[in-house]
């Protein structure tokens, strides 16, 4: 069976992936893919109607903290090191002109 992968449809994949292949990378994918592609095949024909699905990798739970008011802060900290301030605030150069 020919492989659904030729050198054409690589080079459009490339493309719309924006990466650039050189003829030594190209020559290696067009071996792999079809290996990799003829494994998803298997894959597919494993049944599965008795494995219920996973929602998570983990049985972790999220741990939260209790969201306390705080009076300590650093609102100030560095400002007084930053080159240019103008009323309170950093002054940076315009991004867009």
């Amino acid at each position: 069976m020919p492989s659904p992968i030729d050198k054409k449809s690589l080079e459009r994949l490339a493309e719309l992936a924006r990466i650039e292949l050189d003829p030594k990378e190209e020559e290696r994918l067009l071996q792999d893919l079809p290996k990799i592609l003829d494994y998803f095949k298997e894959l597919q024909e494993l049944d599965t109607s008795n494995v219920e699905p996973m929602a998570g990798s983990t049985t972790l739970k999220n741990a939260f903290r209790d969201d306390d008011a705080s009076e300590k802060t650093n609102l100030r900290a560095g400002v007084e090191q930053f080159p240019e301030t103008e009323n309170g605030f950093l002054k940076i150069p315009p991004v867009f002109e």
